[in-house]
């Protein structure tokens, strides 16, 4: 017996496998690859939602928990995923200015706020109003981080390639049957494929589509990241990754026109140069109606949890995210009633 069957391995999935290593536990992950989000997100890490000037939530502990997690794994892989850069807000207009200041008065966002104008021209973007910075941020290699992690549970027969049959569950004494094994736990860390798990698919899962591009743009000459209707990400050798769209009505993973030209017009509202788009690609978020993740344990059966509804915001809620489940479940620490899958239970059948 196993201590833990995890099904999935995107950032939710890797987060819980390696706290359950980290302290000794047993795990085996499941994965048929079809859920991409984590694959392709811009991978940013912000802790001010820059369209209201507000915090995110838990934004200091967050970050905390997220430093020390990269940290480690890079040390783990021996590869680089975390990078620690700035990401600008451009303003458009003297009143943005105002409004950034106002905010960088508040408590909460004063540590993430810095109140000097960056006034630095960069090629490529006409910015007469000048920008804002914001500080702790910075963006991870999803991709790359995600295909080592795989790799490292292959090596260490840690790994199955397959599809989960929730027909083939068993609920037993000491915890669940699946095939010809067995575990004192199992984790579902599925992101939007959420909606196929008869155990879950009552929580309000609401997946939202985003479509981002890799472009070419040789006079675009950025250090930074630029936030402002899109982000703009440089890689070097004069690829950028740009997104997102928001749609909350298309489920699937496929790249459309209607994105395609929202992001083109996007792009041109912040900079003036010429681009070419080298990739297209499309994912469905794991968003939840609260802006608050799904984190817990079936009302009925103590063997089955989930970790879920990261959202836009997964390089920097999956880490605490496992944690906080990992903890609830290993040392009765209750959960943060704002993440708990309870919320949606009715009083009556708490």
């Amino acid at each position: 017996m196993i201590d833990y069957l995890i099904v999935g391995s995107g950032l939710a999935g890797i987060g819980f496998s390696e706290i359950a290593l980290k302290n000794s536990k047993s795990i085996l992950v499941m994965d048929n690859n079809s859920q991409s989000s984590s694959r392709i997100a811009g991978g940013l890490y912000n802790p001010v939602i820059l369209k209201r000037f507000s915090e995110v939530w838990q934004a200091q502990e967050q970050l905390a928990v997220m430093n020390e997690f990269y940290s480690v794994l890079e040390n783990k892989l021996k590869i680089i995923v975390d990078f620690k850069k700035p990401i600008l807000r451009k303003f458009f207009s003297i009143e943005e200015q105002n409004n950034w200041f106002s905010a960088s008065d508040k408590v909460a966002l004063a540590p993430f706020l810095s109140t000097e104008l960056i006034t630095k021209k960069y090629s490529g973007i006409d910015s007469p109003h000048n920008y804002g910075e914001v500080l702790h941020t910075g963006h991870v290699d999803t991709a790359l981080l995600l295909e080592k992690y795989r790799e490292y549970l292959v090596s260490n027969n840690l790994f199955l390639k397959e599809s989960f049959d929730y027909e083939l569950l068993e609920l037993i004494p000491v915890g669940i049957r699946y095939r010809n094994m067995e575990a004192r736990h199992i984790v579902f860390a599925e992101g939007f494929g959420m909606h196929g798990n008869p155990y879950f698919k009552y929580l309000p899962l609401d997946g939202t589509k985003g479509e981002l591009f890799i472009i070419k743009a040789p006079e675009l000459n950025l250090d930074v990241i630029i936030n402002t209707s899109v982000f703009i990400l440089p890689l070097g050798d004069d690829l950028f990754k740009v997104g997102a769209t928001y749609n909350w009505k298309d489920k699937t993973n496929s790249v459309t026109e209607e994105g395609k030209q929202e992001l083109i017009d996007r792009i041109k509202e912040i900079i003036n140069c010429d681009f070419t788009i080298m990739e297209h690609f499309a994912g469905v978020r794991p968003t939840v109606k609260d802006r608050r993740p799904l984190v817990g344990t079936h009302s009925l059966h103590p063997a089955i949890h989930i970790l879920n509804g990261l959202g836009t915001r997964g390089v920097m809620l999956g880490p605490s995210m496992a944690k906080a489940l990992f903890d609830t479940i290993e040392n009765d620490i209750p959960l943060d009633y704002s993440i708990d899958i309870k919320r949606f239970i009715p009083k009556s059948q708490r």
